[in-house]
């Protein structure tokens, strides 16, 4: 395939926001993650929880995350295998695959659970050149480890 440059650097940039995404939630700094979003995002983690898609915030999505991931001692978010398709210059479509790894001392031993999945992003480019994630799918393969963590 040849892509220009111009297209290089905005798939370049796509995934910039999703690693950021990832490695801001692994450090939680929800302030960060909340800049990685769109004013608004269709979120979809029914694999893990069933329910339906939600139109969520930023800070309604972080809220949600620290809560559920507050009594952690260490997260590790591992994405890869991007696939990353621009259309024109104000939206992309992304998909990759990505691990979690939860991890909390336990006196059982049984200190660690971890996800496997894919994820698909849509991105838009807003009037301050900055990339956003507008929509976010997980699909869960599979859950390995300790499923009752927390």
């Amino acid at each position: 395939m040849h892509y220009s440059a111009e297209i290089l650097i905005k798939r370049q940039q796509v995934v910039d926001v999703v690693n950021q995404l990832f490695i801001q939630t692994d450090n939680r700094n929800w302030l960060m993650v909340e800049k990685c979003f769109a004013d608004q995002v269709v979120f979809d983690m029914t694999s893990l929880s069933g329910g339906k898609p939600e139109n969520l915030t930023p800070q309604e999505i972080t809220a949600r995350w620290d809560e559920g991931l507050r009594d952690l001692a260490a997260l590790h978010h591992q994405v890869g295998n991007f696939v990353v398709d621009v259309h024109g210059d104000d939206n992309a479509h992304v998909f990759c695959y990505g691990t979690a790894w939860h991890f909390k001392p336990l006196d059982s031993g049984r200190n660690t659970r971890i996800f496997v999945g894919a994820y698909e992003f849509d991105l838009e480019r807003g009037d301050d050149d900055m990339w956003r994630i507008s929509s976010f799918w997980f699909d869960c393969k599979f859950v390995d480890g300790n499923a009752e963590l927390v």
